[in-house]
C-alpha cells in the first residue's frame, strides 16, 4: 500500500489537471459565484431604493428557475397533454418541444447590463442622432400610479430606436421588459435583449401549445409586477398612421386579469413621433409592394454606422431634427373592467390607442408636410393654412405639442429638414415638392393628420377617421 508507483509526466500532470477542475466545480466556482451573487444582489437594493418602481424578483431570479417554474405550470401541463393528444406523439416529446418554447421566451435579466451600458448606449444614441423632447411628462398622473398596481407602457411603433428612446426616458421609473419579434435573434443581438430583460415572440410557425408557454409568461411576469412596454400596432408603421391594435399580448394580460390576479394592472399610452424615421423609404417601400416582413442583415448597420462616423469626422453630420415622446393619462384595467363592455380586448385596444392619439406630439417635419401633403406650395401660404389649423384644433379641445411652443420656429425648423433632404426646394416664397418626395411627405402627415383634422394626401377615407389600418 505504501510503496511508490512509477507514473509518466504526461499522465501525472493530467491526473492533476482533473483534480484541479474538479475542486474548482466542487468549491471553488460555487463559492465565487455565491460571491458574485451577493454583491450583485446588494448593488440592486441600492439600485431599487433610486427606481420610482423598483425591481421586482420575478425579474432577477435565475433564468432556468423560472423555465422550470414555466413548463410545470398546470395549465402549460394541460396544454403539452392537448398537444401530445392531438399530435399523436408522447407526452415526453411534447414536453420537451414546450421546454424548448419556455428557452426561447424566458429572458436572462441583467441589472449590471441594463443600468450599466444599455441605458448610457441608449442616451448617447438617441442624443447623437435627434433633439430629443419630452414633450408630455404628466408626472402627477404617473406618480398616482399605486405602488402595488403592474405597469404596461403601451407605445406606438414608429421606428426601431422607439426602443432604445423609452429605454431611456424611463430609466429613472423602472427596468422595462419588451416583446421582440424574431428578426433580433441573431448575434450579437439575442445576447444583449435578453440581459435587458426582453422576451421573444413568434409571429409565425407557432401553434397552441406556444402560445399557451408564451401566454403563460406574460401573465406570470404581469402577477409578479413587472414593468412592461408593449407596441399594440404588432410592427412598424407603413403609412404614418396608427394602426389598428393587435390584441395579442393585450388579450394575454387581460386573459390572466380577470382570472384572479391579486393586483392592479395600469397601462400608461407613450405616443412617439419623428422629424425622421431612419427606416422610412424601406416602409413606404413595404406598404407599396405589401411586404409585410424585413430580413434582418448586419451589414446594413455597419454601412450606416461607418457613414455616420465619417460625416462627424468631415464635421458634415447634421441632426435628424426632433425626436418627441409624450406620455398620455394611465388607464386602470379595474375601473376598465368595471364598465361592462361586450368584448373587453377590442375595447381596450380601442381605447389605449385613441390615448395614444391624443397626446401625440407634433414635430416640426410632420407639421410642415401636413400642409405640404395638402397642395400648399408657399411659404405665405404654409404659414397661413398652419395657423388656422391649429387654431381650428384649439378650439375643438386639441392641444399641440410644438416644440419651443413656436410656430414660426417649428415652421422654419420643418422646412430646413426637408429642404435638407432635398425632398423639398424653395426659392423665394415658392416651393417645390420633389417627385420622389411626395410619398416620404404623405408619411409623415399621416402622423399628426388626426389632430389637425383636416384630410391630407390621398387616403381621406382612412384619415377622417383619426387612423388608418397599416397593412
Amino acid at each position: 500500500m505504501t510503496a511508490p508507483v512509477t507514473l509518466p509526466l504526461w499522465l501525472f500532470v493530467l491526473i492533476l489537471l482533473f483534480a484541479a477542475v474538479t475542486f474548482a466545480s466542487h468549491f471553488l466556482f460555487p463559492s465565487v459565484r455565491w460571491f458574485l451573487r451577493r454583491r450583485l444582489e446588494r448593488a440592486v437594493e441600492e439600485l431599487n431604493k433610486r427606481l420610482k418602481r423598483p425591481i421586482q424578483p420575478f425579474k432577477l431570479a435565475r433564468r432556468m428557475d423560472t423555465i422550470r417554474r414555466l413548463i410545470y405550470d398546470p395549465e402549460v401541463a394541460q396544454a403539452i397533454a392537448d398537444h401530445a393528444r392531438d399530435n399523436k406523439i408522447r407526452e415526453d416529446v411534447a414536453f420537451q418541444k414546450a421546454e424548448g418554447y419556455a428557452r426561447e421566451i424566458v429572458p436572462g435579466f441583467s441589472a449590471f447590463t441594463y443600468f450599466g451600458f444599455a441605458i448610457r448606449a441608449a442616451r448617447i444614441l438617441s442624443q447623437s442622432l435627434y433633439r430629443v423632447r419630452l414633450a408630455r411628462a404628466n408626472d402627477p398622473a404617473l406618480e398616482a400610479i399605486p405602488d402595488n398596481a403592474t405597469v404596461i407602457f403601451v407605445m406606438n411603433h414608429r421606428s426601431n430606436m422607439d426602443y432604445v428612446l423609452v429605454t431611456w426616458l424611463v430609466a429613472e421609473r423602472s427596468a422595462l421588459a419588451y416583446a421582440v419579434g424574431e428578426w433580433a435573434r441573431v448575434w450579437p443581438l439575442r445576447q444583449l435583449v435578453r440581459a435587458m430583460g426582453g422576451y421573444f415572440i413568434r409571429r409565425r410557425h407557432n401553434n397552441a401549445l406556444y402560445r399557451k408557454v408564451l401566454a403563460r409568461y406574460v401573465q406570470m411576469a404581469t402577477e409578479a409586477g413587472v414593468t412592461q412596454a408593449v407596441f399594440p400596432e404588432g410592427g412598424l408603421s407603413r403609412t404614418g398612421y396608427l394602426g389598428r391594435p393587435k390584441l395579442g399580448l393585450i388579450s394575454y394580460i387581460l386573459d390572466g386579469f380577470r382570472a384572479g390576479h391579486s393586483r392592479d394592472v395600469v397601462f400608461v399610452p407613450v405616443a412617439i413621433n419623428y422629424d425622421r424615421v431612419m427606416e422610412d423609404r424601406n416602409l413606404i417601400d413595404a406598404h407599396q409592394t405589401g411586404t409585410r416582413r424585413f430580413r434582418f442583415s448586419l451589414r446594413p448597420i455597419y454601412r450606416y454606422l461607418r457613414r455616420q462616423l465619417w460625416l462627424r469626422l468631415t464635421g458634415r453630420f447634421r441632426h435628424y431634427g426632433y425626436a418627441a415622446v409624450s406620455f398620455g393619462d394611465p388607464l386602470s384595467l379595474t375601473d376598465f373592467l368595471d364598465q361592462r363592455r361586450e368584448d373587453p380586448s377590442a375595447a381596450l385596444g380601442s381605447e389605449l390607442m385613441d390615448r395614444i392619439a391624443a397626446v401625440m406630439p407634433v414635430t416640426p417635419v410632420p407639421l410642415v408636410a401636413h400642409a405640404l401633403a395638402d397642395g400648399v406650395r408657399s411659404v405665405v401660404a404654409l404659414d397661413a393654412l398652419l395657423r388656422r389649423r391649429i387654431a381650428a384644433s384649439a378650439a375643438q379641445g386639441i392641444t399641440l405639442s410644438i416644440p419651443r411652443d413656436d410656430i414660426d420656429y417649428t415652421i422654419e425648423a420643418g422646412l430646413h429638414a426637408l429642404i435638407e433632404r432635398r425632398l423639398v426646394t424653395r426659392e423665394g416664397d415658392r416651393l417645390t415638392v420633389d417627385e420622389a418626395g411626395a410619398d416620404l411627405i404623405s408619411f409623415y402627415a399621416a402622423s399628426v393628420a388626426h389632430l389637425l383634422r383636416e384630410p391630407v394626401g390621398p387616403q381621406r377615407e382612412q384619415q377622417q377617421t383619426g387612423r388608418a389600418a397599416t397593412t
